[in-house]
């Protein structure tokens, strides 16, 4: 029994409103889209009209039930006109067909093989390229048939006869493709509803409906019969069998890839399905043999009809499949129609297609990236060359130039201005290619020297090793120094422990919060030479202005929990704050705990700090035991005595309490963020920071750190609130 007599009648009935309501509409603004596409396509590759009705319908139909893209819409693609223009001139139009036969062949073979995904790996660069070489290659055709003469056999010939072509312009095709043109590329400043109809179409109609009032005899396509007396079986190729390979090859690499692309531009529009790309590829190929046995021509997913299909709301395939019934009925029915169309408002029509495959974002797209040059000898190789030998040409490039990027370095040595130190760094990859340039620079050191050596590569063989570790020996034995800094991923210590690998690049927590977390041994020892290997040099000249005063802005008092590091969740550095830590981050009144009076005293009197601040914290195991009413007696229950005042403060009907329950916080964590409110209030009433904010506006202010969620809440008289990144108070203070 089928799926569908077994799908509930409340599904069954959904699936056809979504039809009725969706799909069906969708279908015929995509089949008036894709009706003069696939006429103008057909004139241009020089191949029968009726193949690019053929291919039309086979592709909505075929790749809509077999396909694995749920909204993408396939047919004739300007993107394979070029190739198969050149098919046919070489091989004929029978040949051609058998080519588009054998190419499907491939596509299926692809998508069983499950490789799909393989032809994504083409670099981005090259596919925009291969594509605005087709649409100048089209552009030049098609502007000889607009100008009412024929198009030559090369993008050459067509540009060197260009000027000869200007001084015979047949008026009444040149005004109607200029019409057309005009149309296309105006549609999108029409106002209103008429916006709903596609511009396409406008454009061939109003360009056929000129051509009839007109006083000359524009020449116009010819079909021969209906659409079924255009079908014919392929021919197979009299000899040459290698030639007829390579380009089922190319027909196929090319399909495979605009479908594949096309399909991953149509996921990102919408929110349904996503696209099986194996299947995808099977049911391109198995459209293509059809065609090509049909008398079609190549079919490729078309990311302007795929466009226009999501943009109509088409919910499901039903909408492809039924934009290609919609072409073959016409195509029946209506042949006279197509014959009024004039071959120059298609040529209107392509020139605008083509110059449109030209998109000024991929062109700054590529001189941002540095792939530029990529881009212009592609174009050039597929518009002068061929299809092909530009791509190859192209991606030879491409992966040129990135293996120039991935294995090149910098290498440099210099004298440290001030000091009597050099600095060698060394900054990429750093293979056997770089000894060079490594040799080079190191000889620059003069003996005796104290050397730093800064390593910030992601690469280290063994060769590159050798050089630098050789180099070191010999400049120690002459009596001068040679100290290592290692920032890259990958280490001098591994360099003799196996082959070279790419290191696995550190986290935030790796290098600094706990640089020592994968170390054995001792872990301070172990942090302290990790520190000294990575991150000693950076900070050393900011420290050697600190030798001898200091200037913090902050006095910061906080927990001892050690998940508590102020200097990372205030984004300061060394100098900037001046830190007291104590379980709770309690604020002792009375004078009763020295530690801290020395500390306001200090930080206030002496340093003349411009902040205050108190930060608690979530999860606080002193808050946890005040809750549970213990610990007590020596030590630990001692020192919590200094929270009760807090713990007197937490109830229902205090403000801040109030604020973190409404927040979503637990009651151990309500206490916390009143704790620091009632610690903020104690500080404001101590006489040393009472006097300093009437004679030089001290700030005191309270925070809370969320563990959970890194997030850092401000802590009020009201209750609390979010700190935005562009809103820091002084703590972010930049140094």
């Amino acid at each position: 029994m089928s799926r569908d007599t077994d799908s509930p009648p409340g599904r069954t009935v959904s699936r056809l409103d979504s039809l009725l309501r969706h799909d069906l509409p969708a279908s015929l603004v995509v089949f008036l889209v894709a009706l003069p596409l696939s006429l103008g396509i057909a004139v241009a590759s020089g191949a029968p009209i009726a193949a690019g009705l053929i291919a039309a319908v086979v592709g909505g139909i075929v790749v809509g039930l077999l396909g694995g893209s749920p909204l993408q819409v396939s047919g004739p693609a300007a993107g394979l006109t070029v190739v198969v223009a050149e098919t046919i001139n070489q091989f004929g139009w029978k040949t051609a067909c058998f080519i588009t036969v054998l190419a499907g062949l491939l596509q299926i073979l692809f998508g069983l093989s499950r490789i799909a995904r393989a032809a994504l790996a083409i670099a981005p660069v090259v596919v925009h390229a291969m594509l605005a070489g087709i649409g100048i290659t089209i552009a030049l055709q098609q502007l000889h048939v607009l100008l009412g003469g024929s198009s030559h056999s090369s993008a050459w010939q067509n540009l060197i006869q260009l000027p000869g072509e200007l001084s015979s312009i047949h008026g009444d095709d040149f005004l109607v493709g200029v019409v057309v043109m005009a149309i296309m590329f105006g549609w999108k400043y029409v106002p209103g509803k008429l916006k709903v109809l596609p511009g396409p179409l406008v454009a061939v109609v109003v360009g056929t409906g000129l051509s009839l009032v007109l006083p000359g005899a524009p020449e116009r396509i010819v079909l021969s019969g209906s659409l079924f007396d255009a079908i014919g079986l392929p021919g197979l190729p009299s000899g040459n069998w290698g030639a007829v390979v390579l380009a089922a090859l190319t027909i196929a690499l090319i399909a495979s890839v605009e479908s594949l692309l096309s399909a991953v531009a149509v996921d990102k529009m919408h929110t349904g399905p996503r696209t099986n790309f194996d299947r995808e590829l099977i049911g391109q190929g198995a459209a293509n043999m059809i065609s090509g046995g049909l008398g079609g021509l190549p079919v490729t997913g078309v990311i302007v009809r795929s466009a226009t299909n999501v943009q109509a709301g088409a919910r499901s395939r039903a909408s492809a499949l039924l934009h290609g019934v919609w072409i073959l009925v016409f195509s029946v029915a209506l042949v006279g129609v197509v014959q009024q169309i004039p071959k120059s408002a298609l040529a209107g029509l392509l020139i605008v297609v083509g110059i449109q495959l030209v998109k000024l974002a991929h062109i700054k797209m590529a001189r941002r990236t540095g792939d530029l040059l990529v881009y212009l000898v592609t174009v050039l190789g597929v518009v002068f060359l061929n299809l092909l030998e530009g791509v190859i040409i192209g991606l030879a490039l491409a992966f040129g130039l990135l293996l120039w990027r991935v294995v090149r370095v910098s290498v440099t040595a210099g004298e440290v201005a001030g000091t009597d130190r050099w600095l060698v760094s060394i900054d990429g990859t750093c293979t056997f290619l770089a000894l060079p340039k490594l040799s080079s620079e190191l000889a620059k050191v003069p003996a005796r020297a104290d050397v730093l050596i800064e390593l910030s590569v992601d690469f280290l063989d063994h060769a590159a090793y050798e050089a630098i570790h050789d180099w070191a020996n010999q400049h120690e034995n002459t009596g001068g120094t040679v100290e290592y800094v290692e920032l890259g991923t990958a280490r001098m210590a591994h360099a003799l422990t196996g082959p070279p690998v790419r290191g696995r690049a550190r986290t935030l927590l790796d290098d600094v919060l706990r640089p020592w977390r994968e170390d054995e041994g001792n872990q301070i020892t172990q942090g302290v030479a990790a520190f000294h290997r990575r991150n000693a040099h950076v900070v050393r000249p900011h420290l050697d202005e600190l030798r001898d005063v200091q200037n913090p802005h902050s006095l910061f008092l906080t927990c001892a929990d050690s998940r508590i590091v102020p200097n990372v969740i205030t984004n300061t550095g060394p100098g900037d704050l001046f830190t007291i830590r104590n379980v709770g981050n309690f604020v002792v009144p009375g004078g009763r705990d020295t530690s801290i009076e020395a500390a306001l005293a200090f930080a206030i009197d002496e340093l003349r700090v411009d902040n205050v601040v108190v930060c608690g914290h979530s999860a606080c195991g002193a808050m946890k035991a005040l809750v549970a009413g213990g610990p007590t007696g020596p030590g630990l229950g001692n020192w919590l005595v200094h929270g009760r005042a807090s713990l007197d403060r937490f109830h229902p009907d205090d403000p801040v309490a109030a604020a973190a329950a409404a927040a979503g916080y637990g009651v151990h964590d309500q206490l916390s963020i009143v704790n620091v409110a009632v610690q903020v209030d104690t500080l404001r009433s101590h006489p040393v920071v009472r006097r300093a904010m009437l004679e030089h506006g001290l700030r005191v202010s309270g925070l809370f750190f969320d563990i959970g969620t890194a997030r850092v809440l401000e802590v009020t008289s009201a209750g609390i609130r979010e700190i935005d990144a562009p809103e820091l108070s002084a703590l972010a203070h930049t140094h």
